[in-house]
């Protein structure tokens, strides 16, 4: 008889590949979520799905004896109060793992290692609002709900990811870059394009929360991020190379920058100081990470095929020109 997950979520992003690293393994899965997103599972062997809010304990409860799940995998808890509920739901499933963030951290350490650097504070107004700037204390906040469930017994987990990439990426952040080198032979980057923000491939996002399901320790949280960084230039020529184009990477100055009234920080991806997280301990549970070349070849033919081109999310093609012109004045 297979195992059995209960998945929280599971019709997105990390949510969707969680469900299809659970089927690779065997597992039957069951989505819970309030089903008002299309559920790409609809017609698969091996998933059934229950709606529900997951804010309703009493709905929660209900997944819970209908399912009799042998692992949960938590990846739509935006707030500690819904952590709280959780482990106190799923206090006797085998494993609970709750999707935080590399954003819980609070400090600059290159590298993140967990246990060792800092978590954001978060005060009970940042716990329940649902601003940019409150998201990182409210990942914090439910990676330390966490560790207390644990301490009650509860085999509850974190998983940390640094910025996620990968198919059906609904934010569309890399997107914009695979567009860009897609549609022009010119691609304007801030500065030397050597900008290291660690990301984390969504596939194994998928793959650390089985496996710290499997084989994590109850109250301890893990990092995921590519074991082998790199920067947003060789980005860039990663799915250069997966298109089949070529393209030239425009290297700025500030100056060149201001002439377009844009800042580095209007670039998805970007990062003024090096944002880089251990990987250690996830490691040394048997995980391991997809290589560059290859997950960033996946993301750009699939963010292709789904129309997916991340324009919102940077510089418009008229700044990038006038950024391009002033570099050639120089």
């Amino acid at each position: 008889m297979s195992d059995t997950a209960l998945v929280v979520g599971g019709t997105r992003f990390v949510g969707r590949h969680a469900v299809e690293e659970l089927l690779a393994h065997d597992y039957h899965v069951t989505l819970f979520n309030r089903g008002e997103s299309e559920n790409p599972f609809a017609d698969r062997t091996g998933v059934d799905a229950v709606h529900g809010d997951r804010a309703d304990r009493e709905a929660l409860e209900g997944a819970r004896d209908a399912v009799e799940p042998d692992i949960v995998i938590d990846t739509c808890a935006y707030h500690p109060g819904e952590v709280e509920t959780a482990t106190a739901v799923f206090a006797d499933v085998e494993a609970y793992v709750y999707v935080s963030s590399g954003s819980a951290y609070d400090a600059p350490d290159v590298p993140l290692r967990e246990g060792e650097t800092a978590l954001h504070d978060c005060t009970p107004e940042q716990a329940t609002n649902d601003s940019p700037e409150s998201y990182g204390p409210r990942k914090a906040e439910g990676d330390r709900v966490v560790a207390r469930g644990a301490e009650d017994g509860v085999n509850a987990m974190a998983v940390r990811p640094m910025l996620v990439y990968g198919p059906h990426d609904y934010t569309e952040r890399f997107a914009y870059w695979t567009d860009r080198v897609a549609e022009y032979d010119e691609v304007v980057v801030p500065f030397d394009g050597d900008s290291l923000l660690h990301r984390s491939y969504v596939e194994d996002v998928a793959s650390a929360l089985r496996i710290v399901a499997e084989r994590g320790e109850a109250g301890e949280a893990y990092n995921v991020a590519d074991r082998n960084t790199f920067s947003l230039s060789r980005s860039l020529e990663l799915a250069a190379d997966a298109l089949d184009t070529d393209v030239e990477i425009v290297q700025t100055g500030p100056s060149d920058l201001d002439s377009a009234g844009v800042d580095a920080t209007d670039f998805p991806l970007y990062s003024p100081a090096p944002a880089l997280a251990s990987t250690e301990k996830l490691a040394a549970l048997g995980w391991e990470s997809t290589d560059p070349a290859e997950a960033v070849a996946r993301t750009a033919r699939a963010h292709r095929e789904e129309g997916r081109d991340g324009v919102e999310n940077g510089p418009d093609r008229e700044e990038e020109e006038r950024i391009i012109e002033a570099v050639r004045e120089e």
